[in-house]
């Protein structure tokens, strides 16, 4: 019976690592022959797993999604993979899956051997998150645009923008996307004809949704290039445009996703960023540590001006 219920285990194993099997290579790997192996997948069938299976040469055996969740087998590098996930997952920003990450941990630390729950522990014990990063996105907002992503459904929604206006929109949603701080779903906006961003904490949905689409391909961009830019125009009061004299692989890696878009500019580098206040534009270039030259605004070089002005009287230097 051991012997039998440790096949099942390597069996499972298999079909997690490739859902679809033929019977002579399911038998090759366990080392057994295929009627043993047609005996092994009646038994998980009657567990709760959706196996379906074909016959003739291309036939074999493919592990389906069930209505029940069988037992999940992971090795150690999985388990603990998952377990800081989760760990992550409760502190981040999507409003009510704080305490459901907690539950899903505390289930899975149950379950670990020793060695791996020391694991677990040592890196949360070695690591610190920064809360506060951004407004936080309700959970079945995103369950419901990524649902309607998948099933290519338009969305209807009230927005409500920068200024605290609120409007009716529909759109074809095409992506969701993190960029650290805010979650935003790229769509396309069919009243005004095209490619917006839209922050994911702003949306109300509005229930049913609309016809389904045909998707649409973005031009020139990808998903996540077209949000950082889009994002830009509309989540901060200052936009800015500066070359860097820096390489591009120097600056990016001080740089998050949500500061702004990095590109190749000779030797150096590209950003397109902003901020709340000119005061704070500065201060956050000047973090960077590398040299720049500030293509726009006027305004931004303005404040420079008066800031260099400030320092150098402050540090004794005369005009």
């Amino acid at each position: 019976m051991l012997e039998t219920s440790v096949r099942l285990l390597r069996l499972l194993s298999l079909f997690q690592a490739r859902p679809g099997w033929t019977g002579a290579e399911l038998a090759g790997r366990l080392g057994v022959t295929t009627r043993t192996v047609r005996n092994d997948v009646e038994r998980l069938r009657l567990m709760g797993y959706e196996i379906s299976s074909t016959t003739g040469t291309a036939g074999g055996y493919r592990l389906g999604a069930g209505a029940a969740l069988p037992p999940l087998l992971l090795d150690d590098e999985e388990a603990v993979a998952v377990a800081v996930s989760l760990h992550a997952a409760a502190g981040g920003t999507v409003t009510g899956i704080e305490e459901t990450s907690l539950r899903a941990l505390a289930k899975l630390r149950q379950l670990l051997p020793s060695r791996l729950r020391h694991r677990i522990e040592a890196v949360r014990d070695a690591t610190v998150s920064v809360t506060g990063r951004g407004p936080t996105v309700d959970a079945a907002t995103l369950t419901a645009v990524a649902d309607a992503v998948r099933a290519r459904e338009t969305l209807r929604f009230d927005y409500r923008g920068h200024d605290g206006t609120v409007s009716t929109r529909a759109a074809e949603p095409h992506r969701l996307v993190h960029t650290g701080r805010r979650w935003y779903l790229l769509a396309w906006d069919t009243a005004r004809g095209d490619w917006r961003t839209f922050r994911a904490d702003r949306l109300t949905l509005r229930v049913p949704n609309g016809p389904r689409f045909t998707p649409r391909e973005l031009p020139d961009e990808d998903a996540a290039t077209r949000v950082v830019r889009g994002a830009g125009s509309t989540a901060w009061r200052h936009q800015a445009r500066v070359r860097l004299h820096a390489p591009v692989g120097v600056v990016a890696d001080r740089l998050t996703p949500a500061a702004g878009l990095l590109t190749a500019d000779g030797d150096g580098a590209l950003l397109e960023t902003g901020g709340d206040s000119l005061h704070d534009l500065a201060g956050f270039l000047g973090s960077l540590g590398v040299g720049f030259e500030v293509l726009d605004p006027p305004e931004l070089r303005a404040h420079l001006r008066e800031l260099a002005a400030r320092y150098a009287s402050a540090a004794g230097v005369s005009g």
